[in-house]
């Protein structure tokens, strides 16, 4: 499986971007599926999973209810919807695809696309 994320600028704070993640291979739908961060000096982060069959949603504590995670298995795509921009927010966000046991660690995922960045400013 390969990983693209796209999707990344500037943004102001407040504002909304939306990530995108195209994978290839035919396998991409029995995969769960996240999006990580990370900021200059900081270790990677969690942010969002959703789970194979999109019954199983994880989010971060500091995005939820500002961030949405969705996937179209038809078009082998994962979405990361962002509201509510923080200057925090910024990072490069990385998309990730793998078999888990579960969403929120890196250990849960096998494949990892090139990041795309997101700036915020206030």
């Amino acid at each position: 499986v390969q990983l693209q994320a796209s999707g990344g600028g500037p943004v102001q704070a407040g504002g909304s971007l939306s990530l995108s993640c195209s994978a290839s291979g035919r396998t991409f739908r029995r995969y769960g599926m996240g999006w990580f961060r990370q900021a200059p000096g900081k270790e990677r982060e969690f942010v969002a999973g959703i789970g194979w069959s999109s019954d199983s949603i994880e989010y971060s504590d500091s995005v939820k209810g500002r961030f949405t995670i969705s996937r179209d298995s038809g078009r082998n795509t994962v979405y990361l919807q962002m509201n509510s921009l923080k200057p925090d927010d910024t990072a490069v966000y990385y998309c990730a695809a793998g078999s888990g046991p579960g969403l929120t660690t890196p250990d849960s995922y096998t494949y990892w696309g090139l990041g795309t960045q997101v700036t915020v400013s206030s």
